[in-house]
């Protein structure tokens, strides 16, 4: 059977359909990449944002338009809309979130567990979700309220994968020649509390570094109040990757307190300034959300100052999504639609002048970069892409294809969407 699994969202999203894919290729199936003419199509689909749920639709249509003969739709959107999801064009089966660990047995008819082998070669997916780092899902769900997220409503409390099922999906990847790994979850800093025995995300990752070889790790998304000084002693060991991507939402208190966040902005202030004195080079990015509930013009111009102030080295701006089922779907004060627009153009170039200032740090130094992407030119040489440590986007021109290969090169430009490099030596 020729199956082809597509994704939309987050990392976790990702983490999940490298898994089932792995499941589907041990009982003998081919993973291909496109939907054209599959015999199966899996959809892990999301529903952080109303255009998440959109494309989460448009990917359905597209998938039986190409001719896949059956289609199987998961993820957040098809648990908090079943039916609509069940309606979609090629739909055969929709497996909740809840369900979603019995696919492959289900789908299959018979049970397979990667843990109870010994750990396979892993193979990244084929298509646009190619990728050398491997996505390792450690933790589901989300015990936080806060009022904007749907995300817990749609994954349920939090709950951790066990280290020795995480172990064995790193070695896994380092088998098939990984060298990167991206611990992912829903709420990433909860791993470990609902296991007893002491156990948290600072264990987990010591126990990585004590038993895998794996040459990176790198972490998706951590939230401020999940960070302490012994977390951010593992980052004495080079293999972790120093950039660390720390939502914030508003940098107005008001609007945080409307959001149910955990934190304030003179807090996180003094987690920033902790960390960056612990770890100079880190790259911080984070996630904001303008025109929440109630948002008024000056606590728009508060979160834009406070952001700016932060100089981060990137991140994403979400236009606030009313999602039914969640506290914020309730409140009243909603922003008007343009004005949000232009609010998200304002905080999206304040982010970006800090991003390109941090990029101008690097200019004529030296990084060591693992080239995710490559492409041959008519000309015979090699277009690469990769990230550096601290991830930075960087590209050149090579005479070689040295894609999954870690080279030191030195940053000699910033272009649009990367910073052009040279070799210093191959």
């Amino acid at each position: 059977m020729k199956v082809f699994f597509d994704s939309i969202g987050c990392r976790l999203n990702q983490a999940e359909i490298e898994h089932m894919a792995a499941v589907f290729r041990l009982s003998g199936h081919e993973i291909i990449d496109t939907p054209r003419n599959a015999d199966l199509v899996v959809i892990n689909s999301c529903a952080v944002t109303a255009a998440a749920a959109s494309d989460s639709r448009a990917k359905v249509r597209q998938a039986f338009k190409a001719g896949a003969q059956q289609i199987i739709l998961t993820g957040c959107w098809a648990t908090i809309e079943p039916e609509d999801a069940k309606a979609l064009p090629g739909v055969a089966v929709v497996f909740k979130n809840n369900e979603k660990d019995e696919l492959p047995e289900r789908i299959l008819g018979t049970a397979i567990s990667l843990f109870d082998l010994e750990p396979l070669e892993r193979q990244p997916l084929p298509g646009t979700h190619h990728r050398t780092r491997a996505f390792i899902k450690v933790q589901d769900g989300c015990d936080n309220y806060c009022t904007f997220c749907i995300t817990r409503v749609a994954r349920g409390q939090s709950r951790s994968v066990h280290k020795n099922e995480i172990l064995s999906e790193v070695l896994r990847a380092q088998k098939g020649g990984a060298h990167e790994i991206v611990l992912s979850g829903v709420n990433l800093g909860a791993w470990g509390h609902d296991l007893g025995e002491g156990e948290n995300l600072t264990n987990l990752i010591s126990y990585l570094l004590d038993n895998t070889q794996i040459e990176r790790i790198r972490l998706s998304s951590i939230e401020p109040w999940d960070m302490d000084e012994h977390f951010l002693d593992l980052w004495q060991n080079r293999r972790m990757c120093p950039h660390f991507h720390i939502p914030l939402q508003s940098g107005c208190e008001n609007t945080l307190k409307r959001m149910g966040r955990r934190t304030t902005p003179d807090q996180y202030r003094r987690l920033i300034s902790s960390l960056r004195e612990r770890i100079p080079d880190a790259a911080i990015t984070t996630d904001i959300i303008v025109g929440f509930v109630g948002e008024s013009v000056e606590e728009h111009t508060e979160s834009l100052v406070f952001v700016k102030e932060m100089k981060f080295a990137g991140g994403h701006v979400f236009r606030f999504s009313p999602r039914e089922g969640t506290p914020a779907w309730q409140l009243g004060g909603r922003v008007n639609g343009k004005i949000a627009h232009t609010r998200s153009e304002e905080m999206r170039q304040v982010i970006r002048e800090s991003e390109i200032e941090y990029w101008h740090e690097y200019q004529n130094q030296t990084v060591e970069v693992l080239w995710e992407s490559s492409e041959k030119l008519a000309d015979g040489k090699w277009r690469l892409h990769g990230l550096s440590e601290n991830y930075l986007p960087i590209s050149l021109l090579s005479e070689e294809d040295r894609h999954n290969q870690f080279d030191e090169v030195m940053i000699t430009g910033i272009q649009d969407e990367y910073l052009e490099a040279v070799f210093t030596s191959m």
